[in-house]
C-alpha cells in the first residue's frame, strides 16, 4: 500500500503548531506578567510592617525545644550499617508553637504564647530561649506529670540523617486544662488574632477549642488554624485554616494529585469545617486560597531556592496572622506570608525572617 506525503498540508500543520505554541508561551508570559505587577510594593509592605509593631497575637499549640546536631561522615559504623556522624556543632531552637510566637517577634508583632511544659531540664532551656528572644513566659503552664517536647535532630552534609523524639501526647484535663482555661481567658483579651498551632501532642482539645471559639466570636477576633490529620471535628468555624497539601487531602484519606482534586479538597473543608477560608500550602507550588463564594486564588512560589521546608509551616501562619492583626486584608497578608516562606526555607533548620528582610524581598 501506498502512502500518499502531502507537504502543504504538512507545513499548513507546521505553522499551525507554531503558532499555537507561542499563544501557550504568550499566555503564560502574560500571567507571570500579571502576577508580577499584582505583588505589593515596598512602601506598602513597611506600613503593614509598622502596624505589625503595634499588635499583638495569641499562640495557642503544643511547644517543642528543636536541638540540632551538625557535622559531617565519612565512615560507617562497625556495629550497625549506619553512617558515623563527626558532630561540629549544635544549637538550639523554640519549635512548634513557640516557634509561630518567635516568628511573630521577629516581625516586631508581640507573641502571646500559650502552652505546656514539663518540670524538667528542656522545659527551663526552652523558657530561657524564649526570654532571650522577649517572649513572655507569662502563659506558659507546667504540668509534672509531661515531658517537655524535644524533637532531636542529627544533620550531615546539610542532610538531615535521622530524628529523634522524647514527647507526651496525652490530652491535657483536670486541673491542668482548668489552669489552661484561665490563661486562655486572659491572653485572648484584646488580641489581634489568635492562631491555634496543633502538632498532635495534647493541647488542642475539643474543650480547649470550644473555649477559644467562644472568645473570638464575642471579640470579633480571626481565629487562624494549622492543622493536625485526625482532628478534624476541632476545627469548625475557624475564620482561615493553612493545611499542606498532604494535611488537606489527608481529612478526605485521599492524596490531592491534580487541580480538579485540589479545588474539590479546598471547597469541602470550606463547607464541613464552616470556616471563612482555606488557605492550602503546596510546597514549590505555592499557596491556593479557597473562599465561600469566590473563585480560588493562586499565590505562586516566591522561593528562589529551597534547603529546608523544617518551621515553614509556622511562618507562614505567623505572618498571615501578624498581617490580620494589623488590619491588612486576608490577601496582603498571603502575600506578606508567601514570601517570609520563601525565605525561610533558604536556610537549614527552623528559622525566622524579620520585618527589614521581608519588605526587602519586595520591589521598590
Amino acid at each position: 500500500m501506498t502512502i500518499h506525503h502531502n507537504p502543504v498540508n504538512n507545513n499548513r500543520f507546521l505553522v499551525r503548531r507554531a503558532v499555537l505554541g507561542l499563544q501557550v508561551l504568550e499566555d503564560k508570559t502574560n500571567i507571570q506578567q500579571q502576577w508580577e505587577t499584582d505583588i505589593m510594593k515596598r512602601r506598602k509592605v513597611k506600613s503593614i510592617c509598622g502596624k505589625i509593631s503595634r499588635s499583638s497575637v495569641v499562640v495557642i499549640g503544643d511547644l517543642m525545644l528543636d536541638r540540632y546536631f551538625w557535622g559531617q561522615v565519612d565512615r560507617i559504623s562497625p556495629e550497625a550499617p549506619v553512617p558515623v556522624v563527626n558532630v561540629e556543632r549544635t544549637n538550639v531552637r523554640p519549635g512548634g508553637a513557640a516557634n509561630v510566637a518567635w516568628n511573630l517577634i521577629s516581625l516586631g508583632c508581640e507573641p502571646r504564647l500559650i502552652g505546656l511544659l514539663g518540670k524538667d531540664g528542656q522545659a527551663r532551656e526552652l523558657r530561657g530561649l524564649l526570654s532571650a528572644q522577649n517572649i513572655s513566659p507569662e502563659y506558659l503552664v507546667a504540668d509534672s506529670k509531661r515531658v517537655t517536647t524535644e524533637k532531636i535532630r542529627i544533620v550531615a552534609h546539610n542532610q538531615q540523617v535521622v530524628r529523634a523524639d522524647f514527647e507526651s501526647d496525652g490530652e491535657v484535663g483536670g486541673n491542668v486544662l482548668g489552669r489552661l482555661g484561665k490563661v486562655i481567658d486572659r491572653a485572648i483579651e484584646g488580641a489581634g488574632a489568635v492562631v491555634v498551632s496543633d502538632y498532635g501532642k495534647g493541647v488542642v482539645t475539643m474543650p480547649v477549642m470550644d473555649r477559644v471559639r467562644e472568645l473570638c466570636d464575642a471579640g470579633n477576633i480571626p481565629l487562624i488554624i494549622d492543622p493536625k490529620e485526625g482532628h478534624f471535628d476541632l476545627y469548625k468555624g475557624a475564620w482561615a485554616l493553612t493545611p499542606n497539601l498532604k494535611e488537606a487531602g489527608g481529612f478526605y484519606n485521599m492524596k490531592i494529585r491534580n487541580p480538579e482534586m485540589l479545588d474539590k479538597v479546598g471547597r469541602d473543608l470550606l463547607r464541613d469545617l464552616e470556616a471563612h477560608s482555606v488557605l492550602i500550602t503546596r510546597g514549590e507550588e505555592g499557596m491556593t486560597l479557597f473562599e465561600e463564594g469566590k473563585r480560588s486564588r493562586h499565590f505562586p512560589t516566591r522561593a528562589s531556592e529551597v534547603f529546608d521546608v523544617t518551621g515553614a509551616g509556622d511562618t507562614v501562619i505567623s505572618v498571615l496572622a501578624a498581617g490580620m492583626a494589623a488590619g491588612a486584608s486576608i490577601y496582603d497578608s498571603i502575600e506578606l506570608a508567601n514570601a517570609a516562606a520563601g525565605v525561610v526555607v533558604k536556610e537549614l533548620g527552623t528559622a525566622t525572617v524579620d520585618a527589614k528582610e521581608l519588605a526587602g524581598s519586595f520591589p521598590v
